[in-house]
């Protein structure tokens, strides 16, 4: 009897050992972001994701246009590939290689995302009538860069990223991440806080849930801004799950992009990192 006890239990392990390894030796997926709007895909890696993003919540804040937020984005694909780069011409750093020696602020200013882009749209408000130009001649009035036509080869990408961040291209811009484990929810409601300003919020362990109210337009767009914005920093802030008007989203099917979920609030959106 003894002997069989023993064989039972080598076997018992051994089926552990082999279910670890084989969870370990999960392929691991190609990790992107995507933004489909009509026949555009623009594709972008992580922390393309992240300031995209984050150009776009804080032009919403602001109270900017959509063409803010897609001359914005275009100016950083050209200046810096969507990379907060510590290295540039000269003395140029940052999304946009702004420069302290032009008056854009300190070396570790520059470097900070929320200072850069906000620093970025101080000086495009500033241009009269920006909105109407050529996205290439008010990113150059910006930039005074030394190839202004530069910045038209990312314009269709940027306009793609700018409808569906801003929540005007709903369930159209999603990533594929690997799931690194759970996060924290208050660093969720902090990095939202800090892109979107002072908005209603509700914790519950490891929930956050985002209420909204107005008119229907505005609720869907600005409903869709912020679960872009989630989904753009999933990976960064380990979240695992993000619902809205009828589609979610999880890490673990990632790659699956937004789903169709009945009974999923319309006027809220609702965030899990466990």
């Amino acid at each position: 009897m003894r002997y069989r006890w023993l064989i039972a239990l080598a076997l018992v392990t051994a089926t552990i050992v082999v279910a670890i390894t084989l969870r370990d030796r999960t392929p691991l997926r190609s990790e992107q972001c995507v933004a489909e709007v009509g026949k555009v895909r623009a594709e972008v890696d992580l922390e393309q994701a992240r300031w995209s993003a984050l150009m776009s919540a804080i032009s919403l804040r602001r109270g900017l246009p959509p063409r803010a937020t897609t001359i914005a984005i275009a100016t950083a694909f050209q200046e810096s590939k969507i990379h907060n780069i510590d290295y540039g011409d000269r003395d140029s750093v940052g999304l946009f290689q702004q420069r302290p020696s032009q008056g854009w602020g300190t070396v570790e200013q520059i470097s900070d995302p929320l200072y850069s882009i906000g620093r970025f749209y101080d000086a495009l408000v500033r241009i009269d009538g920006y909105g109407s130009l050529k996205i290439t001649d008010a990113a150059q009035r910006v930039q005074r860069s030394a190839y202004p036509a530069a910045y038209a080869q990312h314009e269709a990408s940027a306009r793609a990223l700018a409808s569906s961040l801003r929540g005007f291209s709903p369930a159209k811009f999603t990533c594929q991440i690997n799931p690194r484990g759970n996060g924290t929810i208050s660093r969720v409601v902090q990095s939202v806080e800090a892109a979107f300003g002072d908005v209603l919020v509700a914790t519950e362990g490891s929930e956050a849930s985002y209420p909204l109210t107005g008119r229907p337009a505005d609720v869907k767009a600005r409903g869709w801004a912020i679960a872009h914005y989630l989904v753009a920093n999933a990976s960064h802030l380990r979240i695992t799950k993000i619902s809205f008007s009828n589609r979610e989203w999880s890490a673990p099917a990632s790659d699956q992009g937004w789903t169709s979920r009945s009974g999923t609030d319309s006027d809220t959106v609702r965030v899990s990192t466990n």
